[in-house]
């Protein structure tokens, strides 16, 4: 988010527990999300290496250079300064793909086609509102474009600000999940205004 610097990663899956598999994401650092046969350890060695200075493309091409099974990974990475790139490997499950623009990267893999993946830019590029809104608004826009193509269980919202997190002892500004509903994404809607009223209402953290 170009006004407050926070970063941040929305994603939902027909996967139980999609956000502990996908998101990755350090304050003043970088967000990464590793997806389909997902490599998790894409996520801290990739934050390492954006905060030893490397670019986006830069980190995508050296983790996946090193990975045999890179043609069934996809990878998004948006940097500090709002540099992003991606990869979606050859042997993803159809329809896999994505785009990048400025200050975010959208991907998605088992999708019903690239309409999903182009109503979650549009939006997230056309959207008013607070970094967390737009993030699940493109959620909700890939949903009604069809979305994975398995159907929903899982969603999940990070955002990263330094000392953001409860008592100022994290950086984890939100940190949601949910892991098995039949509609996530508004699950997921619920617990973030919940969350925000919480935060502003008088005596809130």
């Amino acid at each position: 988010d170009p006004e407050t610097g926070d970063l941040g990663i929305a994603v939902q899956s027909k996967f139980f527990g999609v956000g502990t598999v996908v998101s990755w994401a350090s304050a003043d650092i970088g967000a990464i999300a590793t997806q389909a046969l997902a490599n998790t350890t894409y996520g801290k060695r990739g934050l390492a290496l954006l905060q030893a200075g490397w670019t986006p493309g830069a980190v995508v091409d050296q983790l996946t250079a090193t990975d045999p099974d890179r043609e069934l990974r996809q990878l998004g990475i948006v940097d500090r300064f709002g540099n992003a790139a991606n990869h979606t490997g050859k042997a993803c499950h159809p329809w896999a793909g994505g785009q990048i623009g400025d200050g975010f990267c959208v991907q998605g893999n088992i999708l019903v086609g690239p309409d999903v993946t182009d109503a979650m830019a549009h939006t997230y590029t056309t959207t008013d509102g607070p970094f967390p809104h737009r993030l699940i608004s493109a959620l909700e826009a890939g949903q009604v474009a069809g979305g994975d193509r398995r159907g929903q269980q899982s969603a999940a919202l990070l955002i990263v600000r330094e000392r953001a997190g409860y008592g100022g002892g994290t950086d984890r500004r939100y940190d949601l999940h949910v892991e098995d509903h039949e509609t996530p994404i508004d699950e997921l809607r619920r617990l973030y205004d919940l969350q925000r009223s919480d935060a502003e209402a008088p005596g809130g953290y």
